[in-house]
């Protein structure tokens, strides 16, 4: 939405949009629904006696992690019924964040997967004290619990999610480039020995796609098991295959393309200097807003 001049609810809310999208994009995982949060949030926000707000952003911040909430939890049984893994949407920005490792690890692909882990209240608190920076009390009130449940939640949390994250390596657009370049040459090539060394011996592709399209249902494990899958879709897409890197959720990415059709969008995770993890969404449904930069920020 724009700001009409002189509408001092669009002015505050577009001011805050940045935050309060990656506030909802870092509990949903998806950046259409977060789309979705924000309309509904500023629907509400519209209603709002301005002289009662002491805090436009802690506002802001309690009414879009409630509306996210209620949307997680909405379709927790439709992500039960999920056909093979459930990925985060992929997340094209229009700049690149690492600058602020921070915000750049906590919109990441592996931050993200281990956030699904969380329950709904664990993982609003997290995003909310660890990347956003919001006190106990504030986050208490918005979740409606005490501030020693939500201490304790913190706690909690911090201690899963620092068990299960990997390193984070922060990658700049000419380096991620040069990853995704590099890579497409070895694997259009078909030389194996090349795909191979940029891999991690034990580098794992994990795919979604519900069942909708062709796709592994399990993560497939292994460097030689993992360069053979992608020599495999080389050769199945044969001469019509078209990639165009790109930049998602902080990290290298591949576009996919048959033609003119948007396959999938492939991203990496890379440490010491190899790829240790491809996360690759084919699911038609998640592709749809994929090609909309966003903005983020904390």
């Amino acid at each position: 939405m724009t700001a009409a001049p002189g509408d001092e609810h669009a002015e505050r809310f577009t001011q805050l949009r940045p935050l309060l999208f990656t506030i909802a994009y870092e509990i949903l995982g998806s950046a259409t629904e977060s789309d979705d949060v924000l309309q509904e949030s500023y629907l509400r926000w519209a209603e709002v006696d301005l002289a009662t707000v002491t805090d436009t952003k802690a506002y802001l911040a309690r009414l879009v992690t409630r509306q996210a909430l209620n949307t997680l939890r909405a379709q927790s049984r439709r992500r039960e019924d999920y056909v093979g893994p459930w990925l985060p949407e992929p997340l094209l920005t229009e700049a690149d964040p690492s600058a602020d490792v921070v915000l750049a690890e906590s919109v990441s692909m592996a931050m993200l997967v281990v956030l699904e882990t969380l329950s709904p209240d664990e993982r609003a608190v997290f995003v909310l004290r660890e990347v956003f920076g919001f006190g106990h009390d504030e986050i208490a009130a918005t979740l409606g619990k005490s501030t020693a449940a939500v201490r304790q939640i913190a706690h909690r949390a911090r201690e899963h999610v620092q068990s299960r994250r990997k390193r984070f390596e922060p990658v700049d657009p000419k380096t991620s480039g040069e990853i995704t370049m590099t890579f497409f040459a070895a694997a259009a090539t078909g030389d194996l020995d090349a795909l191979m060394a940029m891999l991690a011996p034990d580098v794992v592709w994990t795919a979604d796609s519900d069942g909708k399209v062709s796709a592994a249902r399990r993560p497939v494990e292994g460097a030689d098991k993992v360069a053979r899958l992608i020599l495999g879709f080389v050769r199945l897409a044969g001469g019509e295959a078209r990639v165009e890197p790109a930049f998602y959720n902080s990290a290298p990415a591949l576009v996919l393309y048959t033609g003119d059709v948007l396959e999938g969008v492939v991203t990496f995770e890379v440490a010491d200097g190899r790829i240790t993890n491809f996360y690759a969404m084919r699911n038609p449904e998640k592709l749809t807003g994929v090609m909309v930069a966003r903005t983020i920020s904390r």
